[in-house]
């Protein structure tokens, strides 16, 4: 990195650290500077009937002449010629950020009655994740076992917790894609976007494939929770280019990223409540009582014991044990094997499989966790410190289940090395192309106010509720007033009616809890939709945006 792009970034980090001017827009170009993307050649993988290849793009999409480029991991499935007429490419997002998208392109059969078999179907890895090059990676060791309280009780705490994150973002200044740093926003991601749009359409042939190089004038895109933004983005900076989008868990543009945190903060408080009444409706399977409240009581003085006496040999303290029940928070699918490791928690003071939760999520490489700072860090300017730590007390004294969790969780912020830019604009005013969006009215890491606002912004746009469900971005999970919409929007371009007002114009029922004394495997298999291979990964993607 030249000498003046680093003093630019520490004068931009000086004012990001001084002041929040987050509410502020800013104009974004509808071009992109004059460069060639290029895809290389298609070759099998991963199995089955995938293929990949590596899109080279720009580093830096204001300044491409420098010749810096990055390599984009790409994956598809191509559609079926014998299924109809060819729509285009249906371009795949499952959140994150950070999350690989390469496993995506097998959703084309997850979709009902073969809604999804006229596209081919793309996945690939945003830039700095997984295999794409080059892939950013800061610290593999830093999430710990019994970590320090979350709750900086005390002195001690609060400088723990300041310098740790600190460090984190440290070390991604010293990593060896530090070089990724500064051009690591949404923007540019959905630069990507529409670069990996160009170059597939410029690798048809035009004798060959005339009828179907048309269809290439517009993506396609099917984005989940991080996903929808990055749709929402790309609509506004390339509103002529939107074909048809599915945005399914709406991240609300007008509080995206530090007040969607608070908001959050608030929502999975009241979702681990839900998830204990629940608990509490299956007495006769967990044990633990018929009162949601007192569960919920047990589970507030269960976070006090593993402060002073940590289980599991030691590893899981209260850090863990909110870290490894925040996925019930998320979604209903694995209800009843967190149940059945809490109970197992509280009765038999066994701590072994809810550590084994929180190892899987958040010990290992570290890829995702840097990539989803990277993008936070610089999308948009946070407020500073002070404010921070007085909003995390506010909320940490009526919904505390989070509320320091996710404080720590987003404070590498505090001193990322790489700029912050003001808030993108999203409109859909100018977009012809038509928008579904999905989100269930509990939703707590995307709440359904952002969906709502969303449709307010885009007139072309749908919006399907899943009434009363806790669920993120749920599609494709078998409930069929939902699924079986989205294959006909797919297959024929139909939309439902809009209605008029704030409202949802379609309500649907929300994604079902499993038996509260069966599996969640047995329980996926049931349904309909996305392989439970496939839900795993999206899971994983999607819940390294909140811990």
């Amino acid at each position: 990195m030249k000498r003046v792009v680093v003093l630019i970034v520490c004068s931009v980090l000086a004012v990001t650290v001084s002041g929040f001017t987050g509410a502020q827009a800013e104009p974004v170009a509808p071009a992109q500077a004059a460069f060639a993307p290029t895809l290389a050649a298609w070759t099998s993988c991963s199995g089955g009937d995938m293929q990949c290849s590596t899109l080279t793009v720009p580093l830096d999409y204001a300044n491409p002449e420098n010749g810096k480029t990055v390599k984009i991991a790409v994956s598809r499935v191509l559609a079926d010629p014998t299924a109809g007429a060819y729509q285009g490419i249906m371009v795949v997002n499952p959140g994150g950020p950070g999350g690989s998208g390469l496993p995506y392109a097998n959703l084309q059969g997850a979709v009902p009655n073969g809604g999804g078999m006229t596209y081919d179907w793309i996945g690939f890895d945003p830039r700095g994740v997984g295999s794409s090059q080059p892939s950013l990676h800061c610290n593999s060791h830093y999430f710990g076992n019994n970590r320090p309280d979350f709750k900086p009780s005390n002195r001690r705490l609060m400088r723990y917790w300041i310098r740790k994150t600190n460090g984190y973002a440290a070390a991604c200044g010293r990593s060896a894609a530090k070089p990724l740093l500064p051009f690591m926003s949404t923007r540019d991601v959905v630069k990507d976007m529409e670069s990996l749009r160009v170059a597939y359409q410029a690798q048809f042939n035009p004798l060959l494939d005339a009828a179907k190089i048309p269809k290439l004038d517009t993506l396609n895109f099917y984005g989940f929770s991080y996903g929808s933004y990055l749709g929402q983005v790309y609509a506004t900076m390339y509103p002529n280019r939107v074909g048809k989008f599915v945005l399914d868990g709406i991240v609300d543009p007008t509080n995206y990223w530090y007040g969607a945190n608070l908001q959050q903060e608030i929502f999975f408080d009241r979702n681990i409540n839900v998830f204990f009444n629940w608990m509490a409706r299956h007495h006769s399977v967990f044990h633990l009582g018929r009162s949601g409240k007192n569960i919920r009581a047990g589970f507030n003085l269960v976070l006090k014991q593993l402060d002073k006496h940590p289980l599991a040999n030691g590893r899981l303290g209260p850090d863990e044990l909110t870290d490894a029940m925040l996925d019930a928070g998320y979604y209903v699918y694995d209800w009843a094997t967190i149940g059945a490791a809490y109970s197992d928690l509280v009765r038999h003071h066994h701590g072994r499989a809810l550590f084994d939760m929180y190892a899987a999520a958040n010990q290992g490489d570290d890829n995702g966790y840097a990539v989803y700072d990277a993008v936070q860090c610089t999308d948009v300017y946070r407020p500073p410190f002070r404010k921070q730590m007085r909003d995390a007390r506010r909320i940490n004294r009526t919904h505390p289940f989070l509320a320091w969790d996710n404080t720590w969780y987003n404070a590498p912020c505090f001193h990322w090395p790489a700029p912050s830019h003001r808030r993108i604009y999203v409109t859909g005013a100018r977009v012809s192309g038509k928008v579904l969006l999905i989100n269930e009215t509990l939703d707590a890491a995307t709440p359904y106010s952002g969906a709502l606002t969303v449709r307010g912004r885009f007139p072309t746009s749908r919006l399907i509720a899943g009434v009363g469900g806790t669920t993120h971005a749920s599609s494709l999970s078998g409930v069929a007033c939902v699924d079986d919409r989205i294959a006909n929007f797919l297959a024929t371009g139909a939309l439902p009616a809009r209605v008029s007002g704030r409202r949802a114009d379609v309500n649907c029922p929300h994604v079902p809890p499993p038996p509260a004394n069966g599996s969640r495997v047995a329980f996926r298999m049931l349904s309909a939709g996305m392989s439970p291979t496939l839900r795993e990964e999206l899971i994983a993607a999607q819940t390294i945006g909140l811990r």
